[in-house]
């Protein structure tokens, strides 16, 4: 595995025990990528740009996600329904603006493949200068991968652990 490109940096590495989705929002006043993760031991909210963890909720009202595959928003997202993609269902957004897409291989019995590609290469560029992969497991599982909205953050979910990339 390898890391990607400039623009991409990486703002996170978080051990999140248990994960059961994650999704994206923006932040009302200024448009910035949001991260709400669902676990089993609660709901978290992430900045998409720094990293940082903006609100933690350890005993949710209701179960998250619901049958829509939204959860409650926290923090500065109170009130708002975020769509969530992971172990029941949903999906991110697999291509983003620039030429950037996701190949994502779920084939193995667990784990998974997560692949970043420039300019549509696909599986066809060489590794590192045209695709870098940036998750390749078969001990954990792949919960999501996909592009924010604005496809201005890229993140990869397992059930231990969110990983984010921003190009903010």
């Amino acid at each position: 595995m390898v890391s990607p490109p400039e623009p991409w940096r990486r703002v996170l590495l978080a051990a999140v025990g248990g994960l059961v989705a994650v999704g994206f929002a923006s932040t009302p006043d200024d448009g910035r990528d949001l991260v709400m993760v669902v676990s089993h031991n609660g709901l978290g909210l992430y900045d998409a740009v720094s990293g940082e963890r903006l609100a933690r909720e350890y005993e949710p009202d209701d179960e998250q996600p619901g049958d829509d595959l939204r959860c409650d928003g926290i923090g500065p997202l109170e009130g708002v329904r975020v769509p969530t993609a992971g172990l029941f269902g949903g999906g991110l957004d697999l291509v983003a603006h620039g030429g950037w897409s996701l190949t994502v291989d779920r084939s193995g019995a667990e784990g998974g493949q997560v692949v970043l590609s420039a300019d549509g290469a696909g599986r066809r560029g060489a590794q590192g200068t045209a695709r870098w992969r940036l998750f390749d497991d078969r001990a954990v599982e792949l919960r999501a991968a996909g592009f924010s909205p604005s496809g201005r953050t890229l993140a990869v979910a397992t059930t231990a652990d969110l990983t984010l990339w921003s190009r903010a």
